[in-house]
């Protein structure tokens, strides 16, 4: 996608759809959003939060609703484009300009400033990445169950710290050191770079 700085140029560079674009854009100037562009596409902001965007692709064009996911889609507009990974944005998309029923897209439109008046709002969720346990650890918790005990009363942050400290060395013996020296700070219930941190 061509880097641009405005939704004139942004128009301009998607000459395929321009006319339809502009039917878009004056539809959503007629609201108190703001104009601006991010991801090089006109995006429409309330209050500095995003509310929606509008783009041109190959074969279609197109509505992005930030927070679609809280709209009523009376008319059955919306729908979501990456089913497993979106979670709050919808598209209402468009294959030629008659598609576009203004008072349809107004209210949606409408919909989606009240909500952001509002503050709904579905942020993303963090992916807590699973603890990989290192085998040199795992073969020591066979042999001493109290030094496992130990190791799982660290919080998960702490626990990570010790299995990636022991993972990112390269050879087996640098290994068995690493894990010789961490042995007595989980028995201690030491974080492993707690002398680094400020009391």
């Amino acid at each position: 996608m061509k880097k641009v700085s405005s939704v004139e140029e942004y128009i301009e560079v998607n000459s395929q759809f321009s006319e339809e674009i502009n039917i878009l854009r004056n539809i959503i100037i007629k609201t108190p959003l703001e104009e601006t562009v991010k991801w090089s596409m006109p995006t429409y902001c309330l209050n500095g939060k995003n509310v929606l965007g509008i783009g041109a692709f190959k074969h279609h064009f197109c509505i992005w609703f930030h927070q679609g996911v809280f709209l009523n889609d009376k008319h059955q507009l919306l729908y979501n484009a990456q089913e497993e990974k979106t979670k709050a944005m919808r598209q209402m998309r468009f294959n030629k300009r008659e598609d576009i029923n203004e008072m349809a897209v107004l209210a949606y439109i409408k919909e989606a400033i009240e909500n952001q008046r509002m503050g709904k709002e579905l942020k993303p969720q963090r992916q807590i990445k699973p603890i990989v346990l290192p085998e040199e650890l795992k073969v020591t918790f066979n042999k001493d169950p109290r030094l496992e005990r130990a190791f799982k009363a660290f919080s998960l942050s702490h626990q990570r710290e010790y299995c990636n400290y022991i993972i990112e060395a390269k050879r087996e013996a640098t290994k068995l050191r690493r894990l010789e020296k961490i042995i007595p700070m989980i028995v201690n219930g030491s974080g492993l770079n707690d002398k680094y941190k400020k009391s």
